[in-house]
């Protein structure tokens, strides 16, 4: 019996711990976006201005723990990916694009949970590769116009499933993002790029998201990625 009562009051302070650092990041995450973010776009110029509160969040971010709740450490990543994002890109702006720094997504690294990465790892060494879940590509936010919008708010972990749901329709019945003319279709290149995380299977994933439902048969191409920045 105490060896039992020893083990739930640990699993209490884990759990509690976890909780903690949770709302400390999504707190400090929520006001960050709150305050430079808006209609989809970020203000890089007063980010630049005022680094301090960025790297803040940065500092949590790298000593962040992750916990045994996959969800949680989801959400983490997902978050974590957008603010390095901005980081990187803050550190060199004014540019026109994220692609004006060179190796900005298979170079440069930045310590995430004590562990030194490049945006590549996050997307697809601790995401893709741990996750298969598609709808990842609708909140992974590259710094480009043609990523699907950042929101000014954090992912939880509590309401990660709802959110990715959310923002994977809102792309996917968004006619600038599926350009449809007469019975042309253009995709984005994130459906080209990442073709085994739809299993080969595009229209098929678009329509189990969309309202108006496209022809199954449908031939489509692919229209150019715009890189350019996402500033306010």
């Amino acid at each position: 019996m105490k060896n039992f009562l020893n083990l739930l009051i640990f699993t209490v302070l884990i759990g509690s711990t976890a909780n903690a650092q949770e709302t400390s990041f999504l707190s400090k995450f929520d006001a960050f976006f709150k305050k430079y973010v808006s209609d989809s776009k970020v203000n890089y110029d007063a980010i630049k201005n005022n680094p301090s509160e960025l790297d803040e969040i940065i500092k949590l971010i790298a000593t962040y723990e992750l916990t045994k709740d996959e969800n949680t450490n989801k959400a983490f990543l997902i978050n974590a990916y957008n603010l390095l994002v901005i980081k990187g890109v803050s550190v060199k702006f004014p540019i026109k694009s994220p692609l004006d720094i060179p190796g900005f997504f298979d170079k440069i690294t930045y310590t995430i949970a004590s562990k030194k990465v490049t945006l590549n790892d996050i997307e697809n060494k601790m995401l893709r590769a741990k996750y298969d879940d598609a709808r990842l590509h609708f909140v992974l936010v590259c710094g480009a116009n043609g990523c699907p919008p950042i929101l000014p708010e954090a992912y939880l972990a509590k309401t990660l499933d709802d959110k990715l749901d959310q923002q994977t329709t809102k792309a996917l019945n968004n006619p600038n993002f599926i350009k449809i003319t007469g019975d042309k279709i253009q995709l984005s290149q994130i459906f080209e790029w990442y073709k085994e995380d739809f299993k080969n299977k595009e229209i098929e994933f678009i329509n189990s998201f969309r309202e108006n439902k496209l022809n199954p048969k449908s031939k489509f191409s692919y229209y150019p990625y715009d890189w350019s920045l996402n500033k306010k």
